[in-house]
């Protein structure tokens, strides 16, 4: 029952950051689209090897969950199709976070690539 008190949070925030419906329902879109990314970058092969990620993933309560699953996605493409894939995968689900959370969660721009 720790998403009651997680969406009680949430909407009393958004209330007071202006925040109106509108964001709610792009928000819920955004998590389903990001969690649909993260569930196909791990494939049919990576599901079954990482089932209990896959579950995590599955039953993440917010953007913050889906956001702090990225590095376990991550390691789980990795092991299956290399670190440059899995690299360019987490891009792109890291680039569907943009405009949702706030700045001190989002990526650094990174100056080693």
């Amino acid at each position: 029952m720790s998403w009651i008190p997680s969406s009680l949070v949430t909407g009393v925030q958004n209330i007071f950051n202006g925040q109106g419906s509108g964001h709610a329902a792009r928000v819920q879109s955004a998590l389903e689209d990001i969690r649909e990314a993260m569930l196909n970058g791990l494939g049919e092969s990576g599901a079954s090897t990482a089932s209990k990620l896959e579950l995590k993933v599955t039953y993440a309560n917010d953007l913050h969950d889906l956001w702090y699953l990225r590095g376990d996605v991550m390691a789980a493409i990795s092991a299956i199709s290399g670190e440059a894939k899995a690299r360019r995968k987490l891009d792109e689900i890291s680039d569907m976070f943009r405009g949702l959370l706030p700045k001190a969660l989002t990526s650094r721009p990174n100056n080693l690539g």
